[in-house]
């Protein structure tokens, strides 16, 4: 049984070469504006309460899932995602923790905070499309989404 529906993904990455990386091999499996970027944690939070700029709803839809890079400047990943947690109105909005970290402690403490996932980031563009076609198949036909 297939339940396939387009998905919106919010991707929070401070490196200008992962987010344009990250874009295009999710052009591969998704329309360009089913993909938002911020650049922090401190903007994902803003995107998400709808503070300014984020507060138009049609250029800034709400995401069924977030792609989050743990080292960002001014708040990073984990800051962001105890934060998401911690708000029922976020909270089931699943989390993919993306990042270059494979550290066990950063693994543990992700997923008992509340990711749905980590992942490390793939080492060439070939492997980082196949991760993306595997985020939107899993997403968007396998599970049943809150939204």
């Amino acid at each position: 049984m297939s339940f396939e529906k387009p998905i919106q993904i919010l991707v929070a990455e401070d490196d200008e070469d992962d987010k344009l990386l990250i874009l295009k091999a999710f052009e591969r499996t998704l329309p360009k504006e089913k993909v938002t970027c911020v650049e922090d944690g401190e903007a994902l939070l803003k995107y998400l309460k709808r503070s300014s700029p984020y507060n138009d709803l049609d250029k800034y839809p709400t995401p069924d899932i977030i792609l989050l890079d743990l080292n960002m400047p001014r708040k990073d990943g984990r800051e962001a995602l105890a934060e998401i947690k911690s708000i029922d109105e976020l909270k089931s909005i699943p989390i993919i923790i993306f990042t270059t970290s494979n550290s066990v402690d950063d693994i543990k403490i992700t997923y008992k905070m509340g990711s749905s996932s980590y992942i490390t980031k793939p080492g060439s563009f070939e492997e980082l499309v196949r991760v993306t076609e595997e985020i939107e198949n899993y997403w968007s036909k396998t599970v049943l989404l809150p939204g």
